[in-house]
């Protein structure tokens, strides 16, 4: 599958089994320019991602960016909460620090 070929493998060698490594996500700590809003109904984090960012791809960023309103790994937020975006100005940022924890 096209989204799991930027995941390193992992070849154990016990075993000659293969598996995928983990993804290390960085904090993401609130800023002055970050944007809050109130979900609605059929809001999903990819969908922000792309009104917010352009590229539907970096809906972690918001997920990560408020784990106590849903499961990281969720891509649905809770209807009527307040969520916080980080700015796009500060995605580079993150992108790298994301890039430096999963060489």
């Amino acid at each position: 599958m096209a989204r799991y070929s930027s995941i390193p493998v992992i070849a154990y060698t016990e075993d000659s089994k293969r598996g995928y490594a983990t993804t290390k996500y960085p904090e993401i700590p609130a800023e002055f320019v970050d944007t809050y809003v109130y979900t609605n109904r059929g809001d999903r984090y990819d969908t922000l991602a792309l009104a917010y960012y352009g590229d539907p791809s970096l809906y972690w960023i918001i997920s990560r960016a408020n784990p106590n309103v849903t499961a990281p790994d969720s891509l649905v937020p809770t209807i009527g909460e307040q969520i916080r975006i980080p700015a796009a100005s500060r995605t580079s940022t993150i992108l790298s620090e994301f890039e430096s924890l999963n060489k």
